[in-house]
């Protein structure tokens, strides 16, 4: 591995302390760094004046890797500009408990590894979303993590209804549903009530929120299922479709949203042995 383009979060590593040593030691390796950030920052916060940024999209265009500083959040943000391109993805934990992230704060010594391509990709499924709105695709995402319709602040309850290849699996009133990839399962989907699923799998994970009666629980779909989410009556028609935590989207009764496998899957960066069973443990009893 040969150019390496390094994501910071400034809202946790305020002085780029982080970011700064791993620069030192890929350089030290004879990897060449390049710092951009991957979404903007307010105006009135200020940066590190002795630290220069480069453009992201611009320098991903010839990276062998994209090293995300901060927490899940964060490398939800990136992976998408790095699985356009095909680039894996390493994430450094300087959040909180940091699921996707291959190394914590302390292990940045390892990155040296990469300079002498002694590393391992693991490649994670997406889902492909469609939002439709009176017959028309209004929005479109691939999800790494998770597709969440949630009900707004003054709606009520959302009446949900989930068919696998046109048959109907799944009708409820509640708060919502999230469907998860196995990489979510351990996001919002667990904190829901729903399974731990390793992410070698690939299936869709489909999990209700707050269901109004005791019939629904999740549902894990074949990643060969067509799946769509109907949405029914909402309660002063108030709800709304996030994909990965990103922007939201308003969605209405009688609106369609079509779940698959999507055809791209998210590579990221392994440097130690640790099984995802390892970071459960680890992470879940933190």
């Amino acid at each position: 591995m040969k150019r390496v383009v390094m994501t910071p979060n400034p809202y946790r590593d305020r002085d780029f302390s982080c970011v700064m040593e791993a620069k030192r030691i890929l350089e030290a390796s004879g990897v060449e760094v390049k710092i951009c950030l991957a979404f903007d920052v307010d105006p009135s916060f200020q940066l590190p004046e002795q630290v220069p940024i480069s453009e992201l999209q611009e320098e991903l265009k010839t990276a062998d890797a994209l090293i995300c500083f901060g927490g899940d959040g964060t490398i939800l943000h990136s992976s998408k500009l790095a699985l356009r391109r095909g680039i894996p993805i390493l994430g450094v934990n300087i959040g909180t408990v940091g699921f996707m992230a291959e190394l914590e704060s302390g292990e940045m010594e390892l990155l040296s590894r990469l300079a002498a391509d002694d590393y391992q990709i693991d490649e994670r499924m997406t889902i492909f979303v469609r939002l439709l709105h009176e017959g028309r695709i209004i929005y479109r995402d691939l999800a790494l993590n998770d597709a969440v319709v949630t009900k707004g602040a003054v709606a009520r309850v959302i009446q949900t209804s989930v068919f696998l290849d046109g048959v109907e699996a799944m009708n409820f009133s509640g708060d919502g549903i999230i469907a998860a990839t196995p990489t979510g399962s351990t996001a919002y989907s667990m904190s829901a009530g729903g399974p731990i699923v390793e992410p070698s799998a690939d299936n869709i994970i489909l999990t209700p929120i707050c269901a109004h009666n005791l019939q629904p629980r999740s549902l894990i779909a074949s990643p060969s299922r067509k799946v769509e989410i109907q949405v029914g009556r909402i309660n002063r028609r108030n709800a709304f479709l996030s994909v990965d935590g990103g922007k939201a989207v308003r969605v209405f009764s009688g609106d369609r949203i079509f779940l698959e496998m999507g055809n791209q899957k998210t590579k990221l960066l392994k440097l130690k042995d640790t099984t995802f069973f390892d970071i459960v443990k680890s992470k879940l009893n933190h």
